[in-house]
């Protein structure tokens, strides 16, 4: 009968150790699938991470060329409306100083002159005009009741007529180069040349 205990003892040791090796596998098992767990989860958070951080600075790049292909747009808008702007300034220059050759543009001096004279009285003043005016202005002479002096202003590059009465402090500018920058910012703002 020893034996039998023996044996008896023997196999509730097997038992008992196979029972052990049973739960520290499941353990171990279920260990194994937590730390799976952690880790993919862990994985996933990075992955994201690295996603993210890459997606943001695609953007960014992207954001930064768009960025400066609109204002590269922008500036050769600018360049093409500041050149057509250029051109038709050009042109209206060119057809108003193919008017000063005209008897029009002669009463227009002759009117501009009037007015100046009423402006400054029987005050004294410097008349200027284009050099190719100096001739046709001597006789706005007899306009101003203070006397005025001719003089060929080279800054007149059309025509028209600038008086100047030093006593009262006052410029009164009729040529047509100043009316004509003048027309420059209305036209601009209106000629639906608009940079977008």
């Amino acid at each position: 009968m020893p034996r039998n205990k023996t044996d008896n003892f023997l196999k509730a040791i097997k038992r008992y150790a196979k029972q052990q090796k049973n739960a520290m596998q499941g353990e171990v098992e279920q260990l194994k699938s937590e730390r799976l767990k952690e880790a993919e989860a862990q994985a996933r958070a990075e992955s994201d991470r690295i996603i993210k951080d890459e997606l943001s600075r695609y953007q960014t790049q992207h954001t930064a060329l768009l960025a400066a292909k609109t204002q590269e747009g922008q500036k050769k808008l600018f360049l093409a409306r500041s050149e057509m702007v250029e051109e038709v300034f050009a042109l209206a220059a060119e057809r108003l100083t193919a008017y000063t050759a005209t008897d029009a543009y002669q009463e227009k001096l002759r009117e501009s002159a009037r007015q100046m004279a009423a402006l400054f009285g029987e005050k004294p003043c410097v008349l200027s005009v284009n050099s190719r005016d100096v001739a046709a202005a001597e006789q706005l002479k007899d306009y101003f009741g203070g006397g005025a002096e001719i003089r060929a202003d080279k800054t007149i590059a059309i025509g028209g007529v600038r008086g100047y009465c030093a006593e009262m402090g006052i410029i009164a500018d009729e040529t047509f180069d100043a009316k004509l920058e003048a027309q420059r910012e209305w036209f601009i703002e209106n000629a639906a040349l608009s940079v977008l």
